[in-house]
């Protein structure tokens, strides 16, 4: 079903060897997309977090910058030796990063896409994925912050040139998040060292109050960490990753999942009833919940409220990935990676499963910004063969299937969920949906049947049976025949006609016999 007249459009990014190229997004008019903007030639290709702009990175020194609603280059920036480049969340600046080769040669510029002239520029020895992008802005690109040596440094949004307005210092601090919406708190990380435990310390990005952390959690054996803020800026989950499993029952180490919030309220660990790693986790839209993948195959899904109370549970299965609609309805957990792909649909307010389905090979999967459909995609590097892209309904019935000889890259633009109405049409109506095509990839399933009737999650694969020679076959026959069991294997044509003539003469010896 189309979305709502007053809704937005749903737009997709496609990046494949010669380029990339913006499609019209579902629903399609004649069962194939249009092409919005045709294929740019480029490395690399961004939208910013609320889909107004993106950015093109065309070689190794041009950055180009397209408005997403007429696909017209609005600027294009000339930087040399170009490693990395960011969009701002509304696309204001644009932040790069170049080869340098002494501390005198600031690297590190954010630039004015409105003017084109740099507005900030720093020197930064190498990138990571804890150290990129330099500056981290909030949503509204009213705070902004880096981390540098031993502290954090804030500025105002709206104007860099007054450098940094405030600094707040935390000895060792190795990896930050500022919350996006709103940009009022902080997480910062800080790694164990010389016997005093790694810890996780949430601060106020207001001066005057950081002169204490608002909510703190220490732990041990911890060699990475994952800071995941929900929105509302209230709650912090800490995904906490060790290499090495201390009770010897995992070849990859251990994780553990805590919950921080900015009142101080919850200090501790998530109550996960289940040994083994956590998979994946993810906020609700709404902020209020969050669902996690977690324990040892078949891993267990459960969905909390925001004082880590179990609200729902979603069964167990090979799963590795949750997916949450943006409407904060429907979810999606599925099993991608080294996983045979296995995806079943939930409907959270009703509290029950709506449809699964199968996607292998799957590297890529997102909700649509209106949370009507569901795209998974298997693009290269991770695997140069079978790339393509599926786009689901929100029931799990296949809608789009299209196959290319490489992908790269496949993404929706980011639309506010707001700006699309409800869902509700959609599951009253759910039974005339009509499906194209529903099979799975590996499976044989009639086309015409809708995945709307619940089934288990990963079907039990029939057990195949052991080869028998055809004489076998027919020992086994033979002697069903003669204590009269009926025959486990089908008789073939000749030994059907066989027992039939032997059936006559019997009944004609016997009517002989009896005269």
């Amino acid at each position: 079903m189309a979305a709502t007249d007053c809704s937005p459009t749903l737009d997709i990014l496609v990046r494949g060897p010669e380029g990339c190229s913006l499609w019209d997004g579902p629903p399609f008019s004649n069962g194939q997309p249009s092409v919005k903007l045709e294929r740019v030639a480029c490395k690399n290709a961004k939208f910013s977090d609320d889909g107004s702009r993106f950015m093109v990175t065309k070689s190794d020194s041009t950055v180009s910058i397209y408005d997403s609603g007429s696909s017209k280059e609005i600027r294009s920036f000339e930087a040399p030796n170009i490693l990395a480049a960011a969009l701002s969340p509304r696309g204001t600046y644009l932040q790069t990063f170049q080869k340098s080769s002494t501390p005198q040669e600031k690297n590190v510029v954010l630039w004015s896409v409105e003017t084109g002239e740099p507005v900030y520029q720093q020197f930064q020895k190498n990138m990571s994925k804890t150290t990129w992008p330099s500056i981290r802005f909030s949503s509204d690109e009213a705070v902004a912050c880096r981390m540098a040596t031993n502290e954090i440094q804030f500025f105002d949004g709206a104007d860099f040139s007054k450098g940094f307005i405030n600094r707040l210092r935390v000895p060792g601090v190795a990896a930050i998040e500022l919350s996006k919406e709103p940009g009022s708190h902080v997480a910062v990380y800080v790694p164990e060292s010389k016997g005093v435990p790694a810890s996780v310390q949430i601060y106020a990005c207001a001066k005057d109050l950081q002169s204490q952390p608002l909510a703190r959690r220490s732990f041990f054996r911890c060699s990475s960490v994952q800071l995941s803020w929900n929105n509302g800026s209230t709650g912090l989950l800490v995904l906490v990753q060790s290499d090495v499993d201390k009770t010897n029952q995992s070849y990859y180490g251990e994780s553990k999942l805590n919950y921080l919030t900015t009142d101080g309220s919850h200090e501790g660990l998530v109550p996960l009833h289940k040994e083994g790693p956590v998979h994946d986790v993810q906020w609700s839209y709404a902020g209020s919940e969050f669902a996690v993948v977690y324990g040892f195959m078949p891993a267990k899904v459960t969905v909390f409220d925001k004082k880590c109370n179990p609200l729902l549970q979603l069964g167990e299965g090979s799963y590795n990935t949750i997916r949450w609609n943006p409407k904060g309805r429907f979810l999606c957990i599925a099993g991608f990676g080294n996983l045979p792909g296995y995806m079943a649909f939930w409907d959270f307010i009703d509290k029950k499963q709506i449809g699964t389905t199968k996607s292998e090979l799957s590297v890529i999967s997102e909700w649509s910004p209106d949370g009507r459909y569901f795209m998974t995609a298997t693009t290269a590097p991770r695997l140069q063969v079978d790339n393509g892209i599926k786009i689901f309904h929100y029931n799990g019935s296949l809608y789009f299937k299209k196959m290319l000889e490489k992908l790269y890259q496949a993404d929706w633009k980011p639309v506010s969920p707001d700006r699309f109405g409800e869902i509700s049409e959609l599951v009253k109506s759910v039974d005339s949906l009509k499906v194209t095509d529903t099979k799975p990839q590996g499976q044989g399933s009639k086309s015409s049947q809708a995945s709307t009737k619940p089934v288990p999650a990963n079907p039990v694969a029939q057990k195949p049976t052991a080869y028998r020679p055809p004489h076998a076959k027919q020992a086994a026959l033979a002697q069903a025949e003669l204590f009269g069991e009926s025959p486990k294997e089908g008789m073939s044509k000749n030994a059907l006609k066989n027992k039939k003539k032997r059936e006559k003469q019997k009944e004609k010896k016997a009517g002989e016999g009896s005269s």
